[in-house]
């Protein structure tokens, strides 16, 4: 299973969709914070993330990056890379 780290970061307009599209992310993610959050995903949940947020947001006033890591981020003070190459545990 090909797993690759994502950048999630999202603009959303109405506040009902905000909180729609906020579960929806964090359902998927990992750690980080408001609008901005990292999820470790393969195709399959990539593609049904995206299915999932096509369906709640308004495609003229809302946004939604999803960024690919090519490699490992740069980390910058006391926040620690998740290496998923390695296993993660989430309780």
């Amino acid at each position: 299973m090909d797993i690759k780290n994502y950048l999630i970061c999202y603009d959303i307009a109405d506040k009902k969709r905000l909180v729609k599209v906020r579960k929806v992310v964090y359902s998927y993610a990992l750690s980080g914070q408001k609008s901005a959050l990292e999820a470790p995903l393969n195709k399959k949940l990539l593609k049904e993330l995206i299915e999932k947020l096509n369906a709640i947001i308004d495609k003229e006033a809302d946004k939604i990056n999803i960024i690919p890591f090519s490699k490992e981020p740069l980390i910058f003070g006391k926040g620690d890379f998740l290496d998923i190459n390695n296993g993660v545990l989430v309780i």
